[in-house]
């Protein structure tokens, strides 16, 4: 009798411990997994590492699947589709959220935004719900080799004799040009690195530097976003993009050929003496076989193009880089999304990752002022922030969309090769941006 009673009760226990297993379940139902898209494919490895880490300390499963230059939207369109779709990913700013707001849970009560310091930060909705949350600050500009302009600078007769006293596109104009003339000297193939164009790999210029002339656009204006731009600094924009042209390592017809990387790896040997790109741009420098460029040597200047009071002028500050957490996936991914981008933040191993692996300038209270980037291009933002210069804001996330930039870049490009006007560049700048801006509405 009690043999039967003692077995009773150990098939009892087993079908609890059974039905327990089912309502939990377990690793695959309850845990929640998480899958992010990224949108920087110049720090995929670290990401991947990153993902790893995190999945030995906590157990739980982290997919980074990173999406080619310039498709992250499409990407993002295919994947979001699948059954396995990303739990974790970014918006550009107020034009990506109305893409993707179906898509975007509330993160108002979030651990992740109550660490946020400046709030206003954050993509919010008309409801007042928070959807968007910045990861990182960024800044770019022209970064500079300092031992190739000390170079300069000791040859005959040159246009400055520091850096400091290049505070304008006149004087950027003059320095450049005749650092190209002597370019066997300064033993470089050219000032500036190739203006990649190749498709998908335009982004330095249809996005970073078109920045500047529509954000002047809109000072004078008095608005923050337009329906319909007169693209009325295009002069300006074109007289920086003809200076990368005329005064680089590759001749022009030949740059639909050239990617974002090629361009870094020429400023990382050494073949170039300036470069434009951003903060982030230090670990693909410091990254290349052979590198020769010193941390000591390297910094930032603006993109001069003779706009108004320029030498004022700082380099450009903000982000593109909004979290957003997937509300269609189940709860239990979008609480291992939110668990794990606390961690990022909040975590001794996740905020070493984001600053001194991944470069971010991280907005948050988690973060003490000895947590910031000691990379060189950071610490030159940093001073920039700091300077009581006139920082340009990260205004391209008004620009209408991914088309309308693809449009541009390849526009760029024609140009380049001489088979398309600046004035015809110019009109395709306007009609484009119209017809994007009407299609989003």
């Amino acid at each position: 009798m009690k043999k039967r009673f003692a077995t009773a009760m150990l098939a009892a226990a087993a079908m609890a411990a059974a039905l327990t297993g089912c309502s939990s379940g377990g690793q695959d139902d309850n845990v929640g997994k998480v899958y992010y898209l990224n949108f920087k494919p110049e720090v995929t490895d670290v990401w991947e590492e990153l993902a790893q880490v995190y999945t030995d300390e906590t157990g739980v499963e982290v997919k980074v699947v990173t999406a080619a230059g310039g498709n992250y939207e499409s990407t993002l369109k295919s994947e979001i589709a699948k059954s396995d779709a990303p739990t974790l990913f970014q918006i550009n700013g107020p034009v990506g959220y109305q893409s993707w707001k179906d898509y975007c849970a509330d993160l108002s009560d979030s651990e992740f935004y109550n660490a946020l310091t400046d709030k206003s930060l954050a993509i919010t909705g008309e409801d007042g719900g928070v959807y968007g949350i910045p990861y990182t600050i960024e800044g770019y500009g022209i970064i500079y080799n300092n031992a190739i302009m000390e170079k300069y600078f000791a040859t005959n007769s040159p246009v400055v004799s520091s850096v400091d006293e290049i505070n304008n596109f006149d004087t950027l104009k003059a320095v450049v040009e005749d650092m190209q003339a002597k370019k066997d000297e300064l033993g470089i193939e050219g000032v500036f690195a190739s203006t990649s164009l190749l498709p998908g790999e335009e982004w330095r210029w249809q996005t970073h530097t078109a920045n500047l002339p529509i954000y002047q656009e809109y000072q004078d204006k008095g608005v923050s976003d337009l329906d319909e731009i007169e693209f009325t600094y295009s002069d300006n924009f074109k007289d920086i993009f003809d200076l990368y042209l005329n005064n680089s390592t590759t001749d022009p017809k030949m740059l639909g050929s050239k990617g974002v990387n090629d361009s870094m790896a020429e400023f990382a040997l050494g073949q170039a003496a300036m470069v434009q790109n951003g903060n982030w741009a230090w670990s693909q420098i410091a990254g290349v076989s052979g590198n020769v460029v010193q941390a000591e040597d390297v910094g930032f200047l603006p993109i001069y193009m003779g706009l108004p009071d320029e030498e004022d002028q700082g380099i450009c500050v903000g982000t593109e880089n909004y979290f957003c957490i997937n509300k269609q996936t189940s709860e239990a991914n979008q609480q291992a999304s939110l668990d794990f981008v606390y961690w990022l933040i909040n975590s001794e191993t996740g905020k070493d990752y984001m600053t001194n692996k991944l470069g971010n300038i991280a907005p948050f209270s988690t973060f003490s002022d000895d947590e910031k980037p000691a990379d060189p291009l950071a610490v030159s933002m940093l001073d920039y922030m700091e300077s009581g210069k006139n920082n340009i804001p990260w205004i391209f996330t008004t620009f209408p969309s991914q088309t309308f930039k693809d449009n541009f870049g390849s526009a760029l490009l024609e140009y380049a090769q001489g088979t398309m006007t600046w004035d015809d560049v110019k009109a395709t700048v306007i009609e484009q941006w119209k017809v994007e801006k009407a299609a989003a509405k």
